[in-house]
């Protein structure tokens, strides 16, 4: 009974970088404009980024809570942040081509990206049926 209560490792680790990866998106109103929040392929800045990042960066603190917690409500946000990644990433890499300046990071970066997101929601629907 209690293996079946386990997170494991690796969904441990998702939670641990969805809170760091919130934690970033939540801060970064603060960076003075150095960092914005992308958002559907555009880097925000002013309001939409005071706006736009914390807001994100609270939805993945829910996400890492829940994921955490091993909870029903976490795989529909799952599958959602599991289809925002690629389209962000497409529209990011389609608008501003020149930010991949090295293919080498824009590879790992997806790959680690998408991993994240789609490794996530991917556990998450195989453990549904113990998701309390």
């Amino acid at each position: 009974m209690e293996e079946e209560l386990r997170r494991g490792p690796v969904l441990t680790s998702f939670a641990v970088l969805f809170a760091l990866l919130a934690i970033s998106n939540i801060s970064k109103p603060l960076s003075g404009g150095r960092a914005g929040f992308v958002f559907f392929g555009t880097k925000t800045a002013g309001v939409a980024n005071a706006v736009l990042g914390p807001a994100f960066g609270i939805f993945l603190l829910v996400y890492a809570v829940g994921i955490w917690r091993q909870k029903r409500w976490a795989l529909p946000m799952a599958w959602a942040y599991a289809a925002y990644v690629p389209i962000n990433l497409i529209l990011f890499t389609i608008k501003t081509p020149q930010r991949w300046e090295s293919p080498i990071f824009g590879l790992v970066y997806v790959a680690i990206a998408l991993g994240v997101a789609w490794g996530s929601a991917i556990l998450l629907t195989r453990r549904s049926p113990r998701l309390t």
